[in-house]
């Protein structure tokens, strides 16, 4: 879907391609190599052959001049570099928005959705629609320079998104939006340090962790959360983690947890998002091809991106209790 209309099976998006190649927000090297590894397997032509017309603007770089940003009161390394790419991203993410263009942000560690969603919720802030987001992931990415146990600025991007203080410099005076705590969807979680567990629970954030995913199932949990996008007339931006999947199926990430989704959960929430007409905007990201096994996680993520974007074995299932329906922009 973009911001002027539905996305249904007859429609074709036209997608912007971005490439994230950021690692200095997490706590392993290797995540550079991850918008490499998704383009090697496959991910640009399969979007073509769904009949998507998809630009690859290729890898942004930094600038060989930081951003200056005032000191933090606790742990956040890297910052100035988590700034520039900060900055660039949310420019690249509110232009495609703004030219009718669904943005497609490959990483790259997990900071980069500070930019990318900065310039997403920017553009629905000035079209007055509501912004939500749904955070596919293990780990909740909720702490502050104040609460981090590492200082990896990979486990922050939610905290300073929903103006959570101690990161303000890390914008400057580059236009950016925010996500409101209570349009924040964390899906898939089973691993909180305790002071981000504090947080989330006093802001009031929406969080399904795997305990639920196993007691109720997949589908009338995300169900609900999409509803909840349709009835505000709302659109939706994902950020996956492939730290969201089982590293059974998935192990070409830095932190890897056991006890994640399962090949078809993980296909069931993309087909899910697919159906409901809703999604503007997708992050893939924390891919470490050099922790992977034969492109075994690149290959799984095309594959699901390509769920996101209509690929199904037969089409959608003709329930009558279906409960999404497109909305109406």
């Amino acid at each position: 879907m973009n911001m002027h209309g539905n996305f249904d099976d007859t429609q074709k998006q036209n997608l912007t391609i971005i490439g994230a190649p950021i690692e200095e927000g997490a706590g392993r090297l290797g995540a550079l190599m991850g918008p490499a590894a998704l383009r090697t397997a496959g991910l640009v032509r399969t979007l073509e052959e769904l009949g998507h017309a998809a630009e690859d603007r290729g890898d942004l770089h930094l600038p060989e001049i930081l951003p200056n940003v005032p000191p933090v009161k606790g742990l956040a390394h890297h910052i100035e570099e988590i700034a520039a790419w900060s900055r660039m991203l949310a420019i690249e993410t509110y232009n495609a928005m703004k030219s009718g263009s669904f943005p497609i942000i490959l990483g790259g560690d997990h900071s980069l959705s500070i930019g990318s969603v900065g310039g997403i919720a920017r553009y629905c802030e000035e079209q007055n629609r509501e912004l939500f987001v749904l955070w596919l992931d293990a780990h909740s990415d909720f702490n502050t320079p104040a609460t981090s146990p590492s200082g990896n600025m990979h486990g922050m991007p939610l905290a300073l998104l929903c103006r959570e203080p101690g990161l303000e410099g890390v914008f400057g005076d580059e236009p950016h939006g925010f996500v409101k705590p209570e349009n924040l969807h964390l899906f898939g979680i089973r691993s909180i340090d305790s002071t981000e567990r504090v947080l989330l629970r006093e802001r009031g954030i929406d969080v399904v962790d795997m305990r639920q995913i196993d007691e109720f199932g997949v589908a009338p949990l995300l169900r609900r959360i999409l509803e909840r996008v349709q009835k505000a007339n709302g659109v939706l931006h994902v950020s996956f983690d492939v730290d969201f999947i089982d590293p059974s199926i998935a192990p070409g990430v830095g932190t890897t947890v056991p006890g994640g989704a399962t090949y078809r959960e993980a296909h069931l929430v993309m087909e899910m998002l697919h159906d409901s007409g809703v999604v503007c905007s997708l992050d893939v990201v924390e891919l470490n091809p050099f922790l992977d096994e034969r492109g075994k996680s690149a290959l799984l993520l095309v594959d699901l991106v390509a769920s996101l974007f209509g690929r199904s074995v037969f089409g959608k299932p003709n329930r009558v209790d279906q409960g999404t329906t497109a909305i109406n922009a």
